[in-house]
């Protein structure tokens, strides 16, 4: 059965290929939430995939780059990159975003 309430500090953090931790919150099979956190200067390396993916800024500044468009966001901030856009992420300082993914990144579930 699949987890339909996450509370605070209940899911592990997971290393990623590029440095960074992310966690993933929630899940079905058509959504999924994941939690990112980057140290000062992590880069959330330029790539592209299927799915839609709608992003939050919880903490920190981010040069946000989308389809060769940057923008700097910050805290209560927010982004989408619609289906195989090019997209990446740089941290200006300590950060965390809260990507959702539709669908479900099967990838991310190990």
């Amino acid at each position: 059965m699949t987890d339909i309430f996450c509370h605070a500090n209940e899911k592990a953090w997971e290393p990623t290929p590029d440095g960074n931790r992310r966690r993933v919150l929630v899940h079905t099979d058509e959504l999924m939430m994941v939690e990112f956190a980057f140290e000062k200067g992590g880069v959330g390396a330029l790539h592209s995939h299927p799915h839609v993916q709608a992003s939050y800024v919880a903490g920190g500044r981010f040069e946000v780059t989308i389809d060769s468009r940057s923008e700097i966001l910050e805290t209560g901030s927010s982004f989408i990159v619609p289906s195989n856009l090019v997209h990446g992420v740089k941290a200006l300082e300590t950060g965390r975003l809260v990507d959702s993914f539709a669908p479900c990144r099967a990838d991310f579930l190990g």
